[in-house]
């Protein structure tokens, strides 16, 4: 199910990532779809606008994430609420792009690509490795997290 990787010993005992399972993409897969949904609710049913919408998803994804990366251990509840805060605020940021700034869906993804790029390479560069088997630090949960936002961002609505 969701559980960590089968692994128990060392630093990745210590991981808070989900292990990737069928159970895990029927998640994720939900989440996205919650986090579409709420963002269109803030922005245009409740017509508060997309720039509110970003302001109202920036603050629920940091503080979210300021609680994931203090948690002790895996916490389901805690990593897919902040999962569905990840996909509302890339949503929101989506819409913003192409509704408020007039890039379009194409300019903000090939800038939010951009970010991914920089993320993935300082997560390297400072960590040694990309991997989810390796998110065991509160530096490398932290570029976990910056990556998962940028790849969130530029990927298609």
């Amino acid at each position: 199910m969701l559980r960590q990787p089968a692994r128990t010993t060392g630093r990745e005992a210590l991981s808070k990532v989900p292990e990737v399972t069928l159970v895990f993409w029927i998640i994720k897969i939900a989440a996205t779809t919650l986090g579409k949904t709420g963002g269109d609710s803030i922005t245009m049913t409740l017509d508060l606008g997309y720039l509110a919408g970003v302001g109202i998803f920036t603050a629920a994804l940091v503080v979210l994430v300021a609680l994931q990366i203090r948690a002790r251990a895996f916490n389901p509840i805690l990593y897919w609420a902040t999962i569905v805060a990840s996909t509302t605020f890339g949503t929101v940021m989506a819409d913003f792009a192409d509704r408020s700034l007039g890039i379009g869906y194409t300019g903000g993804s090939a800038l939010l690509f951009g970010c991914l790029l920089v993320c993935l390479g300082a997560w390297y560069w400072s960590e040694g490795t990309v991997s989810v088997n390796t998110v065991n630090t509160p530096s490398a949960e932290a570029f976990y997290w910056a990556t998962i936002r940028s790849r969130r961002l530029s990927a298609p609505h």
